[in-house]
């Protein structure tokens, strides 16, 4: 057989994100997304004008809102789903540093200067800002929505935080679209489920290197033989969360 025969192997790519976890993300977003031009329409009398129809905004406003939570809570079926979840939650001694550090996206050798997991702790406190503004607006919004059984003075707190909060908001997810747009890798990360490893080895490190271990396991394994993979799960062989490094040297007293 010829040298230019030989087929080229394939390509391995890390699957980041399943297909529940980024049916979720994105269900999610767009439910935010209406929410917010809805509110946009309603709040501010140059757009109420242009776009009219305000109580069919204020309708699909209130049913958008209330299903906020939904696909999160579906969501939880999804072990993947939930992983991360545990992961986002989580604080290890690398996120400390990568929030005191100028130098946190800085790379060296192809590779992040920090350990970073799955989640960076940038991204650890934008998701905990969103869930928490997410039953925040859904108490504030019910308590507008039905107002009869509750006083003056929790409906004008609800509305004074309902609205303030809602420019908070806009100004988180603005930064969040900006963030995503200009890094390719993660954007195609949450599109199509997989990134490639140096996008890896550069943002999360620590991540990377958990998926290489389980990628040397699977190609030593006896039932491993084939050396072409093409898809390789970071979280396959996380049977116990000490091997994460999102759990693993944690603080003491952390939980």
């Amino acid at each position: 057989m010829h040298q230019h025969d030989v087929a080229p192997p394939a390509r391995t790519w890390l699957l980041r994100f399943t297909r529940a976890e980024r049916a979720i993300h994105h269900v999610t977003g767009s439910l935010m997304l209406i929410c917010m031009a809805t509110a946009a329409c309603l709040y501010l009398p140059a757009l109420s004008t242009v776009v009219g129809h305000r109580e069919m905004l204020k309708t699909v406003h209130v049913w958008c809102g209330f299903a906020l939570p939904v696909p999160i809570v579906l969501g939880l079926v999804s072990r993947a789903f939930r992983a991360d979840l545990r992961r986002l939650n989580r604080f290890a001694p690398h996120d400390w540093e990568w929030l005191r550090r100028r130098d946190r996206r800085a790379v060296r050798s192809g590779r992040g200067v920090l350990p970073v997991g799955k989640f960076n702790a940038g991204q650890k406190l934008n998701a905990a800002f969103v869930a928490g503004a997410i039953l925040l607006m859904l108490g504030t919004g019910e308590i507008m929505t039905f107002p009869d059984p509750w006083s003056d003075r929790w409906r004008t707190g609800s509305t004074f935080v309902h609205d303030w909060l809602f420019l908070v908001i806009v100004a988180v997810t603005a930064g969040h679209l900006w963030e995503a747009f200009r890094d390719r890798g993660a954007l195609q990360g949450m599109l199509t489920g997989r990134v490639d490893p140096d996008w890896a080895a550069r943002h999360h490190a620590g991540w990377a290197d958990s998926w290489q271990r389980s990628h040397d396991t699977v190609r030593t394994s006896p039932d491993g033989e084939n050396p072409q993979v093409n898809d390789v799960d970071a979280d396959m062989d996380k049977s116990s969360a000490e091997d994460d490094p999102e759990f693993a040297k944690r603080r003491p007293g952390t939980y």
